[in-house]
């Protein structure tokens, strides 16, 4: 378990994710933030409640909340802020990855350098 700061998140993602936690009863989970294959460009977002960390995970805790990111996805996550905003048309988490060399314009599919993903069709 290695403990270094890959993400930022923001106090509002905090609220937010902790308020999903309280509502679908997964409170003392960590936060998984994770990058797969698929998306527009290639590679995708995911974040999801996990009860267990592994040996080479980076963790960190913020806001109260525990983060887990693999190792494998730690370099083109690093520096990545989560944000969550509030408008008239509702709410959302927003990502500003500066390891993103392209993205698309549903917001949590990207292209990184460092990593080549797999495409798929937008619907």
């Amino acid at each position: 378990m290695n403990a270094k700061r890959v993400i930022e998140l923001t106090e509002a993602a905090a609220f937010q994710v902790k308020e999903m936690m309280t509502h679908n009863e997964e409170e003392g989970s960590y936060l998984r933030v994770a990058v797969k294959g698929g998306g527009c460009s290639g590679l995708s977002y995911g974040m999801a409640f996990d009860t267990e960390k592994h040996d080479d995970d980076f963790i960190d805790e913020q806001h109260g909340l525990q983060i887990v990111v693999a190792s494998l996805d730690a370099p083109i996550l690093m520096g990545t802020k989560i944000d969550y905003k509030q408008s008239l048309m509702g709410g959302g988490f927003t990502i500003d990855n500066p390891n993103a060399i392209a993205s698309c314009g549903c917001g949590t599919s990207f292209k990184a350098a460092k990593r080549e993903g797999t495409p798929e069709v937008c619907d």
